[in-house]
């Protein structure tokens, strides 16, 4: 691990693996994670050759807990200030849930730069919350109950997210894991994000994705509704839509196999 200063001098914390891989990929986690979550996708890229990428967004993991920046614009450029530091050019991006969205707010503010491909990993995109773009996203009445929990009760928070995240409920010891991991989120940057979550909308960032996407969702996901995999496919220009049986939000790990296994044949067409 190391870090690399954002604009705001922010302190993300960065990892790599195998830094002479053949390709390059940046894997940017969702909330309320850390980079932790690509554990079961790491091995398969590793096996591609893939020199991997990966970064804690500010408030989580290993970077800095900040006062403000919890908002799309200052995360995708965290994302900028990250791959401009290492010099990453014709590398594939992928993005999980809000780091799905974040990674489309990349798109958007730096016009792509660098990017070959890119990946949409149930993401919440175009909207997590219900909008006039969006009739499949959560609605604002119960995020802002969710708000008000974890203001409040912030583990609570937290196991309720973990108990409708996967559609097949993985083993004891690994919802334990799970919620450790989630736990391990600042208050400020859980929070913060979660209102960012509610409150924004990267529909008409769509229209900027030029590169060729994979858009991987699973068909049972509750969190970010399949209906919304489905009108990202519909306005990303040159996108694919991989849709997974019996999987809700969880997929990476659920299908872990066709995830990874369809990730690799989307990257290599």
């Amino acid at each position: 691990m190391f870090f690399i200063h954002s604009n705001d001098n922010a302190k993300i914390a960065v990892y790599e693996l195998n830094p002479n891989g053949e390709k390059t990929i940046v894997l940017v986690h969702g909330w309320p994670l850390s980079h932790k979550m690509f554990e079961y996708q790491i091995p398969t890229l590793l096996h591609a050759n893939y020199r991997i990428i990966t970064i804690d967004l500010r408030g989580f993991g290993n970077s800095d807990v900040t006062y403000t920046g919890y908002h799309y614009n200052q995360f995708a450029t965290d994302v900028y200030c990250v791959i401009y530091a290492l010099n990453l050019w014709n590398f594939d991006l992928l993005g999980f849930s809000m780091g799905g969205a974040i990674v489309t707010r990349y798109m958007k503010l730096y016009q792509g730069y660098g990017v070959r491909k890119l990946c949409l990993l149930d993401s919440a995109v175009p909207s997590y919350c219900k909008s006039y773009y969006n009739p499949y996203g959560q609605s604002i009445e119960e995020t802002n109950q969710l708000i008000q929990l974890g203001l409040n009760d912030r583990p609570s928070l937290n196991d309720f997210f973990g108990s409708i995240f996967f559609y097949n409920q993985p083993s004891k010891p690994f919802k334990e894991w799970f919620q450790n991991l989630n736990n391990t989120a600042s208050g400020l940057g859980e929070m913060n994000s979660l209102i960012a979550l509610r409150d924004e909308n990267v529909f008409d960032d769509l229209n900027d994705i030029y590169v060729p996407t994979g858009i991987f969702h699973g068909k049972e996901d509750k969190i970010c509704p399949f209906g919304m995999a489905e009108i990202m496919n519909k306005n990303i220009h040159n996108s694919i839509l991989y849709p997974f049986e019996k999987a809700g939000h969880g997929a990476f790990y659920e299908v872990k196999d066709t995830v990874n296994k369809s990730l690799i044949q989307f990257l290599n067409t």
